[in-house]
């Protein structure tokens, strides 16, 4: 399963989002979001875990929870949205 982690403080590293989550099951994968230009933390990321039902427990016990400082949101990932084709804008003559 695919969780939503927001909220993060921007000092929050992937092994230490690792860590929170690994108390409740194995991750598969931890991920901290960075704007890729500056390499900056956006103050979110992802875990995935394997077992759902380690997952939701994860999900349950740290939302609203304290990471660095930080109350950080915690909950199942949304398939992302389907950009619209095309783009750009601009007047086009």
């Amino acid at each position: 399963m695919n969780i939503y982690v927001g909220n993060l403080a921007y000092s929050v590293t992937e092994d230490e989002l690792r860590t929170a989550f690994a108390q409740f099951g194995d991750v598969s994968r931890a991920n901290v979001i960075t704007d890729k230009y500056s390499g900056q933390s956006k103050g979110f990321g992802f875990v995935e875990m394997s077992d759902k039902a380690a997952a939701e427990e994860a999900i349950a016990a740290l939302n609203g929870t304290d990471l660095n400082g930080r109350s950080i949101k915690v909950n199942e990932a949304k398939p992302r949205e389907p950009r619209p084709a095309g783009g750009g804008g601009g007047n086009r003559w």
